[in-house]
Parts: C-alpha cells; structure tokens; sequence
C-alpha cells in the first residue's frame, strides 16, 4: 500500500480479500490452528517458515491490523501488544538487560515516568531523565557507555512538550544507539518519527488509534533502519539458544528487532492484544484521519477561548500562536498536533476542581484522546506517585488540568466551558 496516501492507508491497508473473502477484516476468535503434517509445525516453531500456531505469538486478525499500522508509519513491521505500557515495556526489554542505562525525556506520562524510575530500577535498568529541550551539546553529555536506548514522546503527556525529533535521533546516532519515540497524541496522521530518523515507534492504542475508549491495546513499530550489528546488542548478533542458535541481525535482516520481541519477549511474557480488541482498533483505524482533523480544529478554538479568559493563567497548546513550542510544532505537524490541552486557573488547584466538577458536557475520567471532551487533574491522578519534587521537575504544578477535546460540536464545548468557569 506504500503509493496510497495515508488517509486511504487508514482504510485499506493491512488485509486484502481474495474472491470470496469477507470484505471486513474478519475476528479469527481462535488461540490455535490446525495443521496435517508434523514438519510444518516443527518449521514454524524453528522460525523457518511463516504462519500461525498460537494466537500469543501471532493471530490473522492481529496480523492486518499490525500490517496496517506498520504502513501508516512507515515501518517495516509491527506487533500489537495489551496495553501501551506493554508495548513501552517490550520496546526496552528487547534492548536492555541489568547494568544498562537509558536516557528519557522528564516529560512523560506519569506511568511511563514510573516504569522507568522505579520498575526498570528493580531490574537493575537506570534512567537518566533529562529535559529535551536541552541543546544538542548539554544532552551529549548525559550519554554513558552503557546508554542503549534515548526514549522521548513526539508529544508529551499532559505536558505538551513538543520534541525536536531530529536533534535526539542525532544524538542517538552519534552514539550508535537507537530512538524510541512514543507518538501516541500526533498519531501517524499528524506526525510520522521514522521520517526525521526515529527507530522503533511505540502508541498506546487506546487513545487516538481506537477513538472510542472501548479497548485497551499498544503497538510497537519497527522502522528496519536501526544496525543492531553495530557491536553494542549482542543479544541480536550472537546465537539464541532457545531457537537453535539462530542469529537475529543474519536470519532475520532488518526485521532483527520486532522479530526478536515477538518470539522471545512476547513469548516469554506472553501480553497479546485479544482479536476483539484488534478488530475494535481496526475500526477506529478506519476513520482516524477523520477524527483527528476535527480533534486537532476543536482543540484550536477552545485553546484560542481559553488563552483570552481573565481566569486562566495560561495555556499549553502546540497548535495555538505564540505557544513555546509552536514553531517545533510546525516544523513536524503542519497539518495540526492534537487535541489535548493543558492550562492552568489563576486561583490554583482548588479552582481547578471545582471548574472540572461544574462541566456538563466534558467528563472527569481517566483517560484522554477520544471522541468524547474530557478532563483531569494530572497532579493527584495520572502523576500521583511522583514527589512534590518529581511533579515540578516534569513541568505538572498543582493548578494543570489537561483537556482532552473531543469531536463533539465545538460551540457546545466552549458554552460548557464558560459556564463552568463562570462558577469559580
């Protein structure tokens, strides 16, 4: 599907029906496959042929959709995972091991900031968070020789820290280490990573992808330009014993890294996305490029109201004029970013709540980056575990709310919006 643009790659990529085939890609509700000789099952556990044995590896269902996600972002291969975290989580399990370090960005999604201070720790993992908007000389530094991996988000969450792709693809680069980029917000209609030099690509599709909050799920995309052979993995250029010494970089080529999180980390850990869930996000898929535009619109004039009210003190919208990151912002999503927002309330958090308990329309839930507006108080919800400390270093003081615009009517959603303010 490469010759097709990307709003009919939303569409039709990942599954073409032959002569009699459902024309909906179908739910294949099975955790295994039938097969009449013992040898075809013995290569596909050898990895020397290709096909379906047991749906935690691989599922026809999840395969199209997987094919279709790869193909928005450019990527060479994809694997769906259960959750986002997930996908985070095999994305640097099938790179580091205990005594390794990883370089992220401070602004991170409160679960994601966790996993990689506090869980990867136990693993014997290091973080070193840093701020992106570092110049390229002071981030140099940060870099050890153990550094496997730099982490950023494309948009950071709740933050809305823009990040310059480019200039921590070149720091990894340079360093012979991969970017991983979380582009969860943009989504691969806003922004494609892989185009400004990013190697694995991670989204929780359960925000925009799905655009329905109605299943859980993650994907990892696999550029297929990264050299694992560089002398810095060995785990992908020495034999895995597990698959009868077969050799990641030299049997499987640029598809060394989604391979081997597929049949040993998914393996071994085993947290597919279900095929429901597949066809589900499958369905959200298909009008993304839809959504998205209206999201990205809707987001424009209520951050435009906002920025003009006597009691808001500020607003954070990459897409809004005059933004601290709006000219990064056009530079990598001229077509719009997304539709979430931050801002703060001129009398603090205790005004904070009461706005968001006096919305009719927008809702207080935990979630963001769907259909329907909602709203939440980072502080004491999504980044609760972070310190006092931790909380300022990453930019969420205690009167940030983010929004999240749905595609609603844009008129209604500014009428809430000034009626729950006039109440404070």
């Amino acid at each position: 599907m490469s010759n097709y643009r990307i709003n009919t790659k939303c569409i039709q990529s990942g599954y073409t029906p032959q002569s009699g085939e459902p024309r909906v890609v179908p739910i294949v509700q099975s955790t295994t496959y039938k097969y009449d000789s013992s040898n075809e099952l013995a290569d596909l556990f050898d990895l020397k042929a290709d096909g379906f044995f047991y749906t935690r590896l691989a599922n026809p269902t999840l395969d199209a959709v997987e094919k279709k996600i790869a193909d928005l972002e450019g990527g060479i291969g994809a694997m769906l995972t259960a959750s986002g975290q997930a996908a985070t989580t095999t994305s640097i399990l099938n790179i580091c091991k205990s005594g390794d370090h990883i370089i992220a960005s401070n602004a991170l999604y409160g679960g994601t900031f966790n996993l990689f201070v506090a869980t990867f720790k136990k693993l014997g993992i290091e973080t070193t968070l840093i701020n992106p908007d570092l110049s390229y000389e002071e981030l140099d530094k940060y870099v050890q020789d153990n550094t496997k991996l730099i982490f950023v988000e494309s948009i950071s969450n709740p933050q809305l820290v823009v990040t310059d792709i480019e200039k921590m693809a070149k720091l990894a680069h340079s360093h012979d280490i991969p970017l991983i980029v979380d582009n969860t917000f943009p989504t691969p209609i806003n922004f494609r990573p892989i185009e400004y030099g990013a190697d694995i690509v991670v989204h929780s599709t359960s925000k925009y992808m799905d655009g329905h909050a109605v299943t859980l799920g993650g994907v990892i995309v696999d550029s297929g330009n990264f050299n694992w052979a560089n002398g810095k993995f060995p785990e992908f250029t020495e034999p895995d014993e597990t698959y009868h010494g077969l050799i990641y970089t030299k049997d499987c080529g640029n598809a060394a890294f989604i391979t081997k999180a597929r049949v040993q980390l998914m393996r071994d850990y085993g947290m597919p996305l279900s095929p429901q869930n597949a066809f589900l996000l499958n369905l959200g898929l298909e009008t993304l490029h839809l959504r998205m535009e209206r999201h990205c619109s809707n987001a424009l004039k209520v951050a435009e109201f906002l920025s003009k009210h006597p009691k808001i003190s500020w607003v954070q919208y990459p897409g809004l004029e005059g933004d601290k990151y709006y000219d990064l912002a056009k530079k990598y999503m001229p077509n719009g970013t997304c539709g979430v927002m931050a801002f703060g309330l001129k009398d603090g958090k205790a005004a904070a709540q009461k706005f968001m308990e006096n919305l009719k329309l927008a809702a207080m839930v935990i979630h963001v980056a769907d259909a329907r507006t909602c709203v939440l108080h980072p502080a004491t919800t999504t980044h609760r575990q972070l310190s006092d400390e931790q909380l300022l270093d990453c930019g969420i003081t205690p009167e940030l709310l983010r929004m999240s615009i749905g595609i609603e009517d844009v008129e209604d959603l500014l009428e809430d919006i000034a009626q729950a303010l006039d109440k404070i």
